[in-house]
């Protein structure tokens, strides 16, 4: 299957707090806070969401293609990219822009605050899916800038191309109607619980509608695990225990691009959302959501000792 991943390209700069973010808040006083949290420790880390999905397909044998506006400072990341088995012909570089940057600080309790810098993903509307040859038989609408998720959703609309809409950390800037029209042309939405709360509530729409205009929706719910709506289907995706918790950053990455490489492979909705449940784990293992390295044989027996495999999962091994 043809996969083509949109949505940001970044450097992560990834911090650890040794308290909690909620014992230094006071609520009497939100409306002036001023805080400065002295880190522990710091660490730059290839990011964003697109070519963290990518990566976790490639690991799985998948060959993704991510489309992007990347800055003057990309190469080494490209490289690595490339090494991975992810396609990058279509990440274009923007001259005097550096690539978008994502500061986040994770406390003890895994709670992050975080920043974004867009830098090139500021210009990503400038590129046009119209253009992309072969056309692909599935698109991923992530977090981008807000005008290139309109234009993408819109073009693979126009185009009759199938699309995934994962509009995550953009939901904050994207009102109801925005988020209702670009919902109404899709297979897929993924979500986090929260995430899918402020969609109810900015649309209005209850699972029921958002299922007779989505034909997928998938929320996860951190360590609760993750369900798989269908039409006529629910699916709990239980969590696979961790060995250790490193870090969370990318993990809903992870899980996604674990599900599509299932899907790429033909695997009912159960199946793929185990196979990203488990992509997610490795995630949470490591520092950083591009540093869990794995063979497949190793993935698989993982597979199998956590959850039943009727024999597709072979497939993955091929």
């Amino acid at each position: 299957m043809d996969i083509l991943l949109t949505g940001s390209v970044a450097y992560d700069y990834l911090m650890t707090f040794p308290g909690l973010f909620k014992d230094q808040f006071l609520p009497e006083r939100l409306e002036k806070i001023s805080l400065s949290f002295l880190v522990d420790s710091m660490s730059r880390q290839r990011g964003g969401v697109a070519p963290n999905i990518a990566y976790t397909m490639a690991l799985l044998g998948e060959h993704p293609h991510v489309m992007a506006t990347v800055g003057e400072d990309f190469e080494e990341y490209r490289a690595f990219l490339e090494n991975a088995g992810v396609d990058t012909i279509l990440m274009e570089v923007v001259p005097g822009l550096f690539t978008a940057s994502f500061f986040a600080t994770t406390d003890q309790s895994n709670a992050q605050l975080a920043s974004f810098y867009p830098g090139a993903m500021g210009v990503a509307s400038k590129q046009s899916l119209l253009q992309v040859r072969p056309r692909p038989d599935l698109v991923i609408v992530s977090p981008n800038s807000p005008e290139a998720m309109t234009k993408f959703a819109a073009e693979c609309r126009l185009a009759k191309i199938s699309y995934l809409y994962d509009p995550s950390q953009q939901i904050l800037r994207l009102d109801g109607s925005e988020m209702a029209r670009d919902m109404e042309g899709a297979n897929f939405l993924f979500v986090n619980d929260y995430e899918f709360g402020l969609i109810v509530k900015k649309t209005g729409w209850d699972l029921v509608q958002i299922l007779a205009h989505v034909k997928v929706v998938v929320v996860t719910r951190g360590k609760q695990g993750a369900t798989v709506y269908t039409g006529d289907a629910e699916h709990f995706i239980p969590t696979v225990p961790e060995e250790r918790i490193v870090d969370p950053t990318g993990v809903g990455d992870a899980f996604r691009g674990g599900f599509l490489a299932g899907y790429a492979h033909g695997f009912e909705w159960k199946l793929c959302g185990e196979v990203g449940s488990l992509a997610a784990v490795y995630c949470l293992e490591q520092k950083g959501p591009q540093n869990h390295v794995y063979t497949r044989a190793e993935f698989v027996n993982r597979f199998r000792e956590n959850f039943e495999d009727s024999g597709k999962l072979d497939a993955l091994l091929k």
